[in-house]
């Protein structure tokens, strides 16, 4: 529950440091004293939009805290824990607005973006507004004060889960689908270029072979000619080869090597390069005997090459990547024709998504049925006590299979009949003022049961309603008292007189400055502010003799 809240340089307020307690408390005071200025201060506390203009005129900065006793919401303990903030039993949130709009936030001493601020007080308060009758007449607001009273978290992120698959695959069919002309254009193309290559048949590294092969059958005759003359000189010429020299100079270095030994080694070398020579023309002789002209054997070659400049020219590539190129286009193309795969397969996942979906809704519409049934048990005997006996309050809940969102199927609306004999209606058609004020006020009440906020807001949610039904609806708020912590902003003695307790706001204005202020009140003094609510600003015997039994009440 909040324990305490310490508001500093906050639209007109200087300073207040508020404890609070459990239990019903009521806030009442002066029109235009800003009755609803700690609610505002509380919700900018907990991640309401904060602006410039709620800083104190002179002040640098307005700052407000608030002290939260979490020890009997494990929700708010589990929240903290795992975002690493957790101080024992105690949350303390701060916040900060400077001149300029700025804003930073604190949950237990650790600095906090909005969006993290916003969720943890989520956890801790719900503050229903004056204006929520009016929200009521809308029909997603209806739905969505149906599943608070339901309860039923589950199935409503079951189905937004479904629905949020269901809509990623749907925007992959359609992406696919938009660019499937521009796929089929380029499939076409493909298909003729791979084709075209595919005749080709230019096989990896089968280039650079060809370019080889044509340039030795180009040059074959002067490779034969050559070739020749390397063969006389090494060993074919009769006067003069190198083979026939070097023989001569082995006989030599032998006739002096028999003198001296230290010959032994230039001899050997000698030998071996015989040997050398002996084979490199050998090898020459079999190059040169291989060596042909094969005419055409180059024509083929010829065009091969002429083939593949042609293509590479024409796919704007070097023609020793052609083949690469080639490859890949043909990936490419088997890529394209598996998106149409994909498509199919996409498409079939969307159905079993849709099924699932359905299913989700389906669940979700038989879990809003059974709590309609309740709460429409539960509405209507509140509306017998807020002098309304012969209303009759009924939600309608209409699946609709061709209709998907991420909180199912359903449309909801509230109907209702306030006098017999008429049918039910919607609440927006048959209604008047002060009649949805109570139907508003009983639903907020049976629905803020269920929530699992510990702290309730009701501010100035009683507009509308005044004698007996006002003090009925004050009975309503303080037994909701017994269990969780609520306040209430109201200007109704009725309702103000329920209160376990009781704070007053008032306004004082000196000279340009003006300075709200907000006090707990005694039973005397709570007398004396009951007996204005009752007289006005003139207190006199009777109103406080009627506040006093109005409390005692």
């Amino acid at each position: 529950m909040l324990s305490q809240l310490t508001v500093s340089n906050f639209a007109i307020v200087k300073f207040l440091e508020l404890d609070f307690h459990a239990g019903m408390t009521s806030i009442t005071g002066e029109t235009g004293a800003g009755k609803s200025i700690a609610i505002d201060a509380l919700s900018l506390c907990l991640g309401s939009r904060g602006e410039a203009a709620m800083v104190r005129p002179g002040a640098e900065r307005a700052d407000l805290s608030a002290r939260f006793d979490i020890s009997a919401i494990p929700v708010a303990q589990r929240w903290l824990q795992q975002n690493e903030l957790n101080d024992d039993d105690n949350c303390i949130v701060r916040r900060t607005i400077s001149q300029e709009g700025r804003s930073r936030a604190w949950v237990n001493g650790h600095p906090v973006p909005l969006a993290q601020l916003k969720a943890l007080g989520e956890q801790l308060v719900s503050i229903h507004g004056q204006h929520a009758h009016h929200s009521m007449l809308h029909c997603d607001v209806q739905l969505d004060l149906l599943d608070q009273y339901a309860g039923h978290h589950s199935l409503l992120a079951s189905c937004q889960q479904g629905y949020q698959q269901w809509k990623r695959i749907d925007r992959q069919i359609q992406q696919l689908q938009q660019e499937q002309q521009q796929r089929q254009a380029r499939s076409q193309l493909l298909e003729y270029q791979v084709q075209e290559l595919d005749e080709f048949g230019l096989a990896r590294g089968e280039f650079e072979q060809i370019e080889a092969e044509h340039k030795r059958l180009a040059n074959c005759g002067n490779l034969m000619e050559q070739s020749q003359r390397a063969l006389y000189l090494l060993s074919d010429g009769e006067e003069a080869s190198v083979q026939s020299l070097l023989q001569q100079a082995i006989s030599e270095v032998e006739a002096l090597h028999s003198d001296d030994p230290a010959l032994a080694e230039p001899l050997a070398m000698l030998h071996e390069g015989m040997i050398q020579i002996q084979e490199s023309s050998n090898e020459l002789a079999s190059y040169h005997t291989s060596l042909e002209m094969e005419p055409e054997r180059f024509d083929e070659l010829e065009g091969r090459l002429s083939r593949a400049m042609t293509l590479a020219r024409k796919h704007q590539v070097a023609a020793s990547e052609l083949a690469a190129h080639h490859q890949a286009l043909a990936d490419e193309l088997a890529q394209l024709a598996d998106s149409d795969t994909q498509l199919e397969q996409l498409q079939l996942q969307r159905q079993h998504a849709l099924e699932q979906l359905q299913l989700h809704g389906a669940k979700l519409h038989k879990s809003r049925v059974r709590f309609a049934k309740e709460l429409n048990k539960l509405v209507t005997a509140n509306l017998k006590e807020l002098a309304m006996p012969h209303a009759k309050f009924e939600i309608e809940v209409a699946f609709h299979d061709d209709h998907f969102s991420p909180l199912g199927s359903d449309k909801v609306q509230f109907l209702v009949t306030t006098n017999p004999g008429q049918p039910l209606q919607a609440i927006a058609k048959t209604a008047s003022g002060g009649e949805l004020s109570r139907i508003g006020l009983a639903i907020q009440v049976i629905t803020a049961r269920k929530v699992a906020t510990p702290t309730l807001i009701f501010d100035e949610v009683d507009v509308g309603i005044s004698g007996p039904t006002a003090a009925v609806v004050g009975k309503m708020l303080r037994q909701l008292g017994q269990s969780t912590q609520v306040f209430c902003v109201t200007h109704l003695p009725q309702v103000a007189g329920n209160g376990h307790n009781h704070m007053y706001v008032s306004k004082q204005s000196q000279g340009k400055s003006t300075e709200t202020n907000m006090v707990p009140l005694s039973e005397a003094q709570r007398i004396d502010e009951l007996a204005r609510l009752l007289g006005g600003d003139t207190i006199t015997e009777n109103t406080r003799a009627n506040a006093t039994e109005l409390l005692a009440r």
